[in-house]
């Protein structure tokens, strides 16, 4: 019988294995369907509910509080989301993952991965570290009041719902918005990125915005 600590140590490479499977389905083989199409039966994706303006917030890391005027200097994607999401939020974040990995080392680090979750009753700070480490370990997880995550949510037009699922052992699904807010070095919304953009078009932008603040 594995032990406690072999478990834990055994964890992220399984996670890691299941990543690079990921990663390999979406460049090679996965057709994304039109922005609004439902993700399925029970889980939707929704448009946005207003249009994006963009602004600064506040809200809580494993850390502390983390507002995003703390990243100016670097590119930021912002992405609303939450942990137990079973298609959408993995989809976008190996996206992200992968078009981080495509850039250079210095290039990288001029860039920040901001997950914001919109389930604050179920992710904690401590959860959202965890889960958002699977994807990258500079992947940077918040959330706060539901009053808090909903007004920040109003600054990109970020659209959530919960989906009561009696039949579930969740309880409920979040159906919510897939887009990726892509925020200047001088925190700027300058752009909003559809569900699955690919990784090869995040790369040239993220690298266009680099290149300006050089």
């Amino acid at each position: 019988m594995m032990t406690r600590l072999s478990t834990r140590l055994a964890l992220p490479a399984v996670l890691a294995a299941l990543l690079a499977l990921l990663l390999v389905w979406l460049v090679w083989v996965w057709q994304p369907g039109a922005v609004g199409e439902a993700d399925g039966v029970t889980h939707r994706r929704l448009d946005l509910a207003g249009e994006p303006t963009g602004g600064d917030f506040r809200l809580m890391g494993v850390d502390g509080p983390v507002a995003l005027s703390d990243f100016r200097g670097k590119v930021v994607l912002l992405y609303f989301g939450y942990t137990a999401c079973p298609d959408i939020c993995p989809t976008n974040l190996a996206i992200i993952a992968y078009a981080l990995k495509q850039l250079a080392p210095a290039e990288r680090a001029g860039v920040q991965v901001i997950f914001v979750s919109v389930d604050p009753a179920r992710d904690d700070p401590d959860r959202l570290a965890e889960y958002a480490a699977y994807w990258d370990p500079a992947f940077l997880g918040v959330t706060g009041t539901a009053a808090a995550v909903a007004a920040a949510a109003r600054r990109y037009g970020a659209a959530y719902r919960i989906v009561e699922q009696s039949d579930s052992a969740m309880g409920y699904l979040v159906d919510h918005s897939a887009f990726t807010y892509v925020i200047d070095p001088n925190g700027t919304l300058v752009a909003t990125l559809p569900h699955a953009t690919p990784a090869a078009e995040l790369g040239a932008l993220l690298r266009r915005l680099l290149a300006k603040g050089d």
